[in-house]
């Protein structure tokens, strides 16, 4: 009987941020090796190495792995959400798809989603960060990568907002941060503004 207790004491709660709870574990880890790898490249580089052609080309190549794999992959995978752009051959108009999974057919982890929208929400803060002190010790060489970044980190973070229709993302976010309704109503407003419905 104690055995079970600390057994059961032991393990994690659903929605713990622990890999081991996720339903999709190599998609999660390869996902935050993503996010995570691009922003310490780029800040270690600047403290390790004086080359700064290679610390840009790594960060540039990490960086379109996060987005490809965050917007083809981890978003599918692990919230069951897709979006791309798709332009009309006829009219040359570019049309905005989002995609999110029916009610029922797609049961989401509350771990994998927890990591999900924390890290797409923290990582364009991050960059916002690394902008800031780029322009405190005038280094504006590197401001133009750290503009791609922020481009390509927030593109997707709104988006995928966008697809979710502010309502998971949003409650997520906000307990994940420790606010209610800060995340839900900047993602609104952001995404209201970039997208609009078509």
């Amino acid at each position: 009987m104690d055995v079970e207790r600390q057994q059961q004491q032991q393990q994690p709660l659903p929605g713990t941020l622990s890999w081991r709870l996720s339903s999709h574990p190599i998609t999660l880890l390869t996902f935050l090796t993503f996010r995570i790898s691009s922003v310490l490249v780029y800040f270690f580089g600047l403290w390790v190495t004086a080359s700064m052609i290679m610390i840009f080309i790594i960060t540039i190549l990490l960086l379109a792995a996060d987005f490809y794999y965050l917007k083809n992959i981890a978003g599918r995978r692990l919230v069951g959400l897709r979006w791309w752009n798709e332009v009309d051959p006829q009219t040359g108009e570019s049309k905005w798809v989002f995609e999110s999974s029916e009610p029922g057919t797609k049961v989401v982890n509350a771990t994998d989603s927890r990591f999900f929208w924390l890290s797409l929400y923290v990582q364009p803060l991050l960059w916002i960060l690394l902008a800031v002190l780029a322009i405190v010790r005038l280094q504006f060489l590197w401001l133009p990568l750290v503009i791609i970044a922020l481009v390509l980190t927030i593109m997707n973070t709104l988006a995928f907002s966008r697809c979710d229709k502010f309502s998971q993302a949003s409650n997520l976010a906000g307990s994940a941060l420790g606010t209610t309704n800060l995340a839900g109503s900047i993602a609104t407003n952001l995404a209201g503004r970039w997208f609009s419905r078509n």
